[in-house]
């Protein structure tokens, strides 16, 4: 197994296929907007390819993005076939990425949390400014000679 597990090749070869494709604009529907290709989960018998993009845009643009994934897949599948060599191309769904969303949710709670700690930190600093501060480290005044 030194060349890596074998779904996860193939993920890799469907994504930077797609991608491909997607970027060259091979797919005329301007439904597609501007997606990234996140990852591709690959069913260990290669069955079924789960591809997870992320898209600019609202709720309504992101519906109307996936319709025309869906409306192109049997397309985009086409093309894998013929790309990528397979005795059988696997199904291709596309489903959009919610992790990055959450990411993003939670990197603002940290910050919000920073900057409630910073306030609450600033006001007790305030009050006493020497209480935070480490105190000096010595100096050696004779070796300065």
């Amino acid at each position: 197994m030194a060349q890596g597990y074998r779904p996860h090749r193939v993920g890799d070869q469907i994504r930077e296929e797609l991608s491909a494709m997607l970027t060259r604009g091979e797919v005329h529907d301007p439904k597609i907007g501007f997606i990234t290709l996140t990852r591709v989960q690959v069913s260990p018998d290669l069955q079924v390819a789960r591809v997870y993009y992320t898209s600019l845009g609202d709720p309504a643009a992101r519906k109307d993005t996936q319709k025309a994934l869906d409306r192109a897949t049997p397309f985009l599948r086409r093309q894998i076939g013929s790309r990528v060599r397979l005795r059988r191309v696997p199904e291709i769904e596309f489903r959009f990425d919610e992790s990055i969303a959450n990411q993003d949710r939670i990197e603002q709670i940290l910050r919000d949390l920073h900057q409630e700690e910073a306030a609450r930190g600033g006001a007790a600093g305030a009050a006493a400014p020497d209480a935070a501060r480490p105190p000096a480290a010595p100096t050696d005044d004779h070796d300065l000679d």
